[in-house]
C-alpha cells in the first residue's frame, strides 16, 4: 500500500514541478517580452511648451500602440543628450523618438544607437547625416518662412528697419528659417535689417536680446523671431519699452501663446507646425520598425501654415 502511495505521489509531485518550471518560464518570457516592448522620446527641451506638447504626445501615441514610454529631457545640452543615448541603449529599449540638439552633433549618438539595434525616428528637427536614422520628420520650414517672407513685405509696406533673432545656431531649422525668410525679403532694398542675433529658441534670451538690441538700434519697426518662444520674449521687451504700436513682432510654430498674441493683437504674424501629427506618426513609424512592416519614408516634409489676423480663429482651437 505504502509502494502504491508513493507512485501516485512522484507522479503528483513531478507534475506540481513542471507547472512550476513552465509557470516561471512562461511568467520569464512574457517580463522579457514587455521589457522589449520599450520606447524612449528624447527631446532636446522640455523649457518651452512646443516641445512638451511634441514630446508628451510621441509618448502618449506609442502607449497607445502598447509600449511603455520614456520621455528624456536633454536641456539643449549635448553632452546630457549623449548621457540619454547611453542609458537607452544599455536599457535595451527598442527605439528612439528622437528631437535633437544639433544636426551635426547629435549623429554620433544615433550612429550609436543604430549600432545597438535601436532605430532613431527624428521629429521636427533634422540630423545631417542621410544613413543614420530610421526616418526624419520635418515641418517645411523654408516654404514656411517664404510665407511668412511675403506677409512680412506686404505688412511692412516694402520698407522699415528690422531686427531678426535666431535659433540655435547648430540646428538647420535656424537656419532653413532665416534662409525662407531672407529669400523674399532681401528683394525689397527699402528693409533693412539693423540686426541678427542668436537667442537659442528660448525666451528669456530673447528678451534680453531684444531689450539689448532695442537701446543700441532705437530705429526699430519690426522683428522676425525663429520660434514663438522668442517672439513671445521680444514681445515682453517690446512692451516693457513701450513700442507695441511701433514695433511689429512675427514668429513661427503655432504655439497657443502665440496664436492667442494674434488674436489679441500682440503678435503680427506666426507659421503653424504640428507636432502633435510629427508625434503620433513619428510613434506609429516605429511601432511599424519593430514590428518589420516599415512604410516611411527616410526624409519626410510636413506642411506649414501662415496664422495671420485674417484667419487665426480657425487654429485658436486646433487639433495640433
Amino acid at each position: 500500500m505504502k509502494q502504491l502511495n508513493n507512485l501516485f505521489q512522484k507522479p503528483a509531485m513531478f507534475l506540481l514541478l513542471l507547472i512550476f518550471v513552465l509557470g516561471g518560464c512562461s511568467s520569464k518570457t512574457k517580463n522579457q517580452d514587455k521589457e522589449k516592448k520599450k520606447i524612449a522620446v528624447i527631446i532636446s527641451t522640455l523649457n518651452n511648451p512646443w516641445f512638451v506638447v511634441l514630446g508628451e504626445s510621441a509618448a502618449e501615441r506609442a502607449r497607445e500602440l502598447g509600449y511603455e514610454a520614456q520621455i528624456f529631457d536633454s536641456q539643449n545640452n549635448a553632452s546630457k543628450e549623449a548621457e540619454h543615448f547611453d542609458n537607452v541603449i544599455a536599457m535595451g529599449y527598442s527605439a528612439i523618438l528622437f528631437n535633437p540638439t544639433d544636426a551635426d552633433g547629435s549623429v554620433l549618438n544615433v550612429k550609436r544607437a543604430k549600432a545597438a539595434g535601436i532605430p532613431t525616428f527624428c521629429m521636427d528637427r533634422e540630423i545631417n547625416a542621410k544613413d543614420a536614422a530610421a526616418s526624419q520628420l520635418l515641418s517645411d520650414n523654408f516654404t514656411g518662412c517664404v510665407k511668412l517672407g511675403e506677409y512680412f513685405v506686404k505688412t511692412m509696406k516694402q520698407k522699415g528697419n528690422y531686427v531678426e533673432i535666431l535659433g540655435l545656431v547648430g540646428d538647420n531649422n535656424t537656419w532653413n528659417r532665416s534662409g525662407g525668410f531672407h529669400s523674399v525679403v532681401d528683394e525689397f532694398p527699402k528693409l533693412k535689417m539693423v540686426a541678427q542675433q542668436s537667442a537659442d529658441f528660448d525666451r528669456n534670451k530673447a528678451m534680453d536680446v531684444m531689450e539689448t538690441i532695442m537701446q543700441a538700434q532705437p530705429d526699430i519697426d519690426a522683428v522676425f523671431c525663429g520660434n514663438d518662444a522668442m517672439a513671445m520674449g521680444a514681445y515682453q521687451a517690446v512692451l516693457a519699452a513701450g513700442k507695441t504700436d511701433k514695433i511689429k513682432v512675427f514668429g513661427f510654430d503655432g504655439s497657443d501663446d502665440a496664436i492667442k498674441g494674434v488674436a489679441d493683437g500682440k503678435i503680427a504674424a506666426t507659421v503653424m507646425q504640428f507636432p502633435v501629427l510629427m508625434a503620433h506618426k513619428s510613434a506609429e513609424f516605429a511601432d511599424q520598425y519593430i514590428k518589420g512592416t516599415p512604410g516611411y519614408d527616410s526624409k519626410m516634409p510636413v506642411e506649414v501654415e501662415l496664422v495671420t489676423t485674417e484667419n487665426v480663429l480657425q487654429y485658436l482651437k486646433a487639433d495640433r
